[in-house]
């Protein structure tokens, strides 16, 4: 949403389709120390600490 006016209602019509887990990602992808984590060599995404840092494990 570039450039979206946010003071505008309409702007945001397509946040009403989203689902709890679009929303968090939203959040998440935009938080600074998730960003320095993510692209950090010491800690790769795929690791155990980073997915339970982050809550991107879950439960089966």
């Amino acid at each position: 949403m570039p450039g979206a006016d946010w003071r505008s209602e309409s702007a945001y019509d397509e946040t009403r389709k989203a689902e709890t887990a679009d929303i968090a990602w939203e959040w998440l992808r935009r938080d600074r120390e998730y960003q320095q984590d993510f692209s950090s060599e010491q800690s790769s995404a795929t690791s155990d600490h980073f997915r339970r840092k982050w809550g991107l494990t879950f439960c089966s």
